[in-house]
C-alpha cells in the first residue's frame, strides 16, 4: 500500500505490488493489464490505492455516436497524432457483452493493431457488462489506474449503442459525438439524449455526399451541452485518410485546458462521485441469484414484480 510520503513498503510479492501500485506507477504494462483483470474480475481490491492515489492531470477523451462511425479508425488516428507529440495515450474499448458470459464479443479492436506494440500505447477491450450506459461498471476505477501509470490521454471508446449511452458524459473531460454525413434524419431522434453531451461534434467520413450540408444543419441544431456556456464546434475529418485530424488534436488538448477550473470540474466530479456510490449500493445486487428467487416465488403463483422488488430491497437493508 501507499504510506503517505508516495513510498511503498518493501518485502511484497509481485501480485502485492500490483495492488499497491508501485509497478503501475514504475509504467509497467503488464502489471497494469493484470491489475486491470484484477479489478474487473473482482479478485483484488484495489479501494485503499484509489483512496490514497495523488492528483493526476490526464485528460480524459470519450468517443461516442452511432455504429459505423468510424471511431476506431478515429482513436487510431489521433493516436498518431498525439504520439508525434511525445505523447503516452491508453484506449479502453468497451465493447457489447454476452448475454451469457458477460465477455467481451468484439475483443481488442483490429484497427488499431498498429498501437499494440508501442511502448507508449496501451489498448484493452472490455465489455460492457450488460450496462445500458454502454459502458463498463468499473470503468472509473480502471481510469484511475490508467492515470497513476502515466498517460498523458486516456480514450474511452463506447459501444456505439445509441441514446442511451450518454453515461460517457459523467466520465470524460472531454466527449467527442462522431457522426457520418448519413446521419442528418438521426438528428431530431437523437436530440433528446446523445447530442447534448458534446464537447465537439466530429463528422467523420467527410469525403461522401452531403458532407457540408450535414455540418451546416449540425450548426443549427446543436445544444448549448451540460457544462458548457456555448454551443460546442464541429469538425470535419476523414480518419482513414487522417484529414482534419490534427485540428481535432489541437482542439481537443484546448478544451482541456479550458476545462481546468475548478468550478467546471465540480459537476464531472459530482457526476463521478453519483457513478461510484450507486455502484458501490448494487455491488451486492446478482443477477443469477435474482432470478432463482424470481423462479421461486413465481412457483407460488400471483408472481407480481413490484412486491417482488419491494420485499428484497427491504431483506437487503
Amino acid at each position: 500500500m501507499l504510506d503517505n510520503t508516495g513510498k511503498f513498503f518493501s518485502g511484497m510479492n509481485n501480485r502485492e505490488r500490483i495492488i499497491a501500485g508501485h509497478d503501475i506507477i514504475k509504467g509497467d504494462f503488464r502489471a497494469l493489464a493484470r491489475a486491470i483483470s484484477y479489478m474487473e474480475n473482482g479478485i483484488a481490491d484495489f479501494h485503499e490505492l484509489l483512496m490514497n492515489m495523488p492528483a493526476f492531470t490526464a485528460g480524459v477523451i470519450g468517443i461516442t455516436g452511432p455504429p459505423g462511425a468510424g471511431k476506431s479508425t478515429l482513436v487510431d488516428a489521433l493516436i498518431g497524432e498525439f504520439i508525434k507529440s511525445k505523447k503516452k495515450c491508453a484506449v479502453l474499448c468497451v465493447d457489447p457483452s454476452s448475454a451469457f458470459h458477460y465477455g467481451a464479443l468484439l475483443g481488442d479492436r483490429i484497427r488499431m493493431s498498429d498501437w499494440y506494440s508501442h511502448p507508449d500505447v496501451f489498448i484493452r477491450s472490455l465489455s460492457s457488462r450488460g450496462s445500458l450506459g454502454g459502458l463498463h461498471p468499473m470503468v472509473p476505477e480502471i481510469t484511475d489506474l490508467l492515470k497513476m501509470a502515466g498517460f498523458d490521454h486516456i480514450f474511452i471508446e463506447t459501444v456505439g449503442v445509441g441514446q442511451s449511452e450518454i453515461e460517457i458524459a459523467s466520465l470524460a473531460d472531454t466527449t467527442l459525438v462522431v457522426l457520418v454525413p448519413e446521419g442528418g434524419d438521426e438528428i431530431q431522434t437523437m436530440k433528446s439524449g446523445i447530442m447534448e453531451i458534446a464537447d465537439i461534434f466530429v463528422v467523420n467520413k467527410c469525403d461522401r455526399p452531403g458532407a457540408d450540408l450535414f455540418v451546416k444543419s449540425l450548426r443549427m441544431n446543436r445544444e448549448h451541452g451540460l457544462h458548457r456556456s456555448e454551443p460546442p464546434p464541429v469538425l470535419k475529418t476523414n480518419a482513414l485518410q487522417k484529414q482534419g485530424i490534427e485540428e481535432l488534436a489541437k482542439k481537443i488538448e484546448e478544451y482541456g485546458r479550458m476545462n481546468q477550473s475548478p468550478e467546471s470540474k465540480f459537476p464531472l466530479l459530482a457526476e463521478r462521485a453519483w457513478w461510484l456510490i450507486r455502484n458501490e449500493r448494487m455491488k451486492d445486487v446478482n443477477k443469477k441469484e435474482l432470478a432463482e428467487k424470481i423462479r421461486e416465488e413465481s412457483a407460488k403463483n400471483n408472481f407480481n414484480l413490484y412486491r417482488f422488488v419491494d420485499r428484497y430491497r427491504r431483506s437487503t437493508h
